[in-house]
């Protein structure tokens, strides 16, 4: 067994750069092969792109390689009496004519490509290549997009044909802090565990292949994290610091459980937004960074789920801004409000909001000089 081929590690790119790539190869009809280590999202880029360009998660139709058999691709052979001749009964996992017609794109998604046998690599070849296997034919918007581990992550891999190889566009993913939070706000992230992680990017993703861990940190052991905590109310604490060190390990499920120890002696946002609690005794700076993600929770939540009317959102955002001003330093105030307008989208009008002169004079030069 040989390890399967990597792209270059002097060229990798974010989940909002490979989702635009994949856009433009798409367009082309040309198969995108997506490389990154275990965990990183690749899988989620390729299943919000099906939404984006299908209507549906449902666009997507998800095969992994390497659980497959050559015939779930080529199709199985029988004796076909009608015509007295052997015949091949087509793949049902691929997707059919009928199927297709219900959206405006399809991406057939080959997940764990390289970790399928040789076998089932030369199955997929020919679909491939020529969009086709046996009688079977791929619908014209289907999109064909792949994704593996790289040779360097310790997983079962089996290189790839060479000519296979270059049929692909190669994209290499690297963990992005930044893509990985707007990813978590859209999709409903503990607001605990993107608190943390806003101080803490760096333990967002700890993989190491020469490591002998079994559990460490990857966005999607943080989503696990995120699930637990979302269920807590069913779940004793002993459980669930084993379950947290289960996913991102024993050190970071220590850091993670003192900083929501230390967090959970702050303010409550809501109380803070209503303009009940205008103080702040507890100047623990990680756990400051989780308070101005909850109170942006909080107001996302609110004018969502539409629990106030314009009016009383920009009460609470002013109760925001204002109490960012009174008790945070310069860098907390700036990095809450590219919190708030940037990853977390909230329709604050300066013009309804009473202290944004004040405001203005004391950040907006950070701010433009943060790029906002």
């Amino acid at each position: 067994m040989s390890k399967a081929s990597a792209v270059s590690e002097n060229h990798t790119i974010t989940a909002i750069q490979a989702a635009r790539s994949l856009k433009q190869a798409m367009k082309a009809k040309r198969p995108v092969f997506l490389w990154g280590p275990p965990g990183i999202g690749k899988s989620d880029v390729v299943q919000q792109l099906a939404v984006e360009l299908g209507g549906s998660p449902e666009a997507m139709i998800d095969l992994r390689m390497a659980q497959m058999e050559p015939t779930d691709i080529r199709g199985i052979p029988f004796f076909n009496k009608d015509v007295n001749k052997m015949d091949w009964a087509e793949p049902v996992d691929l997707p059919s004519e009928e199927f297709a017609k219900q959206f405006k794109t399809v991406i057939l998604f080959l997940d764990e490509m390289n970790s399928a046998p040789p076998a089932v690599q030369a199955a997929g070849y020919q679909l491939i290549l020529n969009r086709r296997v046996g009688k079977y034919r791929l619908p014209d918007n289907v999109v064909i997009v792949a994704a593996g581990n790289r040779d360097s992550d310790k997983g079962v891999t089996y290189r790839m044909p060479m000519p296979l190889a270059n049929r692909f566009v190669h994209l290499e993913m690297r963990p992005d802090f930044a893509a990985w939070q707007l990813w978590a706000v859209n999709n409903n992230i503990h607001k605990d565990v993107v608190g943390y992680l806003s101080f803490a990017k760096n333990d967002m993703y700890e993989f190491d292949a020469k490591s002998s861990s079994r559990a460490f940190a990857t966005p999607r052991s943080w989503c696990f994290v995120s699930d637990l905590l979302n269920d807590e109310d069913n779940i004793d604490s002993d459980s669930l610091f084993n379950l947290v060190a289960g996913a991102v390990g024993d050190g970071l499920a220590v850091k993670f459980m003192a900083h929501r120890k230390v967090a959970g002696k702050m303010p409550d946002p809501q109380d803070i937004l209503e303009g009940k609690v205008k103080t702040l005794s507890v100047k623990e700076i990680s756990a400051m960074y989780s308070l101005t993600i909850s109170m942006c929770y909080e107001l996302k939540d609110a004018i969502t789920n539409k629990r106030v009317n314009n009016k009383e959102f920009h009460e609470m955002a002013y109760n925001f801004i204002q109490y960012m001003m009174d008790n945070f330093e310069t860098e907390l105030v700036v990095m809450g409000a590219k919190i708030a307008l940037k990853t977390y989208q909230l329709p604050i009008e300066p013009t309804q909001l009473k202290n944004f002169d004040e405001f203005h004079k004391k950040y907006g030069k950070y701010i433009v000089d943060a790029g906002s």
